[in-house]
């Protein structure tokens, strides 16, 4: 894959297990200080075609990057910021109060499961209750299956999210494409878990790249380690880009060899 001229690209980005390291729970993350600084500056280096596709909330992904304020998909695509600094646009109502109170009342099943409530979601998480998963599934399909038929279940790295249907990471992509900034370009998108599968095949609908970081889910075939790998080869790909045209050279994937592309 060529990323030479940054004209060409856009590049969307999933949060935790691709930019930062999973934490034993959402809110113990660890935030390298310059993660900041380097999405600042792929983002002018790409003219703003840059874009965080996160299934956390827009507030969170604020408070991770301040000052900085990019164009985000948060909730999985419930929440919309088209617009650096812009207004967040809702694409779903909140979450229904009868099924969240019904998965809050899961977190009694066993030590160390945890439920993250979102407004327009609900997650559970069970990294530290690992042998909970059987029974916390069976509990999740039951709670869906007599909810409104809007609610689908979304899997992830020792969690499951309690999702509107409408709102897969792939359609914000989507969506994002035809904003202005992103329009004529290739793009590139980074995860590493099942929600951003929808994504990546968004990316390479779009002529671009769906590229893993290794992890529970991309056991295999990744593109990188982890999402160490995934800031070193952001950062080359910054400097790459503020380099003189006929000096670039082209960052090479640390850990896979390719990424998954129009061709397979």
């Amino acid at each position: 894959m060529m990323v030479e001229n940054p004209s060409e690209w856009a590049v969307f980005l999933d949060l935790d297990g691709t930019l930062i390291d999973i934490a034993p729970t959402p809110r113990l993350v660890s935030i390298p200080s310059d993660l900041a600084p380097l999405l600042a500056r792929l983002c002018v280096a790409l003219r703003g075609a840059l874009a965080i596709v996160t299934g956390r909330p827009i507030v969170d992904v604020d408070r991770f990057l301040d000052p900085l304020r990019l164009i985000t998909a948060g909730v999985h695509g419930a929440e919309l910021r088209t617009e650096r600094d812009g207004q967040v646009l809702l694409t779903v109502g909140p979450m229904d109060p009868g099924v969240a109170a019904a998965v809050s009342r899961l977190s009694d099943l066993a030590p160390g499961i945890v439920v993250e409530p979102k407004i327009y979601s609900i997650a559970v998480h069970y990294r530290l209750a690992p042998s909970a998963e059987p029974q916390l599934e069976a509990a999740l399909k039951n709670i869906v299956a007599g909810s409104p038929d809007h609610f689908i279940l979304s899997p992830g790295r020792y969690v499951v999210e309690v999702v509107p249907r409408h709102v897969p990471k792939g359609a914000a992509l989507e969506a994002m494409m035809g904003l202005p900034v992103f329009k004529g370009r290739r793009p590139i998108m980074i995860g590493d878990d099942v929600p951003d599968e929808s994504a990546l095949d968004a990316a390479v609908r779009h002529g671009g790249f769906g590229l893993r970081v290794a992890g529970e889910h991309f056991t295999g075939q990744a593109d990188f380690r982890d999402p160490s790998d995934v800031r070193s080869w952001l950062a080359a790909s910054a400097d790459n880009f503020e380099t003189e045209p006929g000096k670039r050279r082209e960052p090479s994937l640390p850990y896979g060899t390719r990424g998954r592309n129009a061709q397979g």
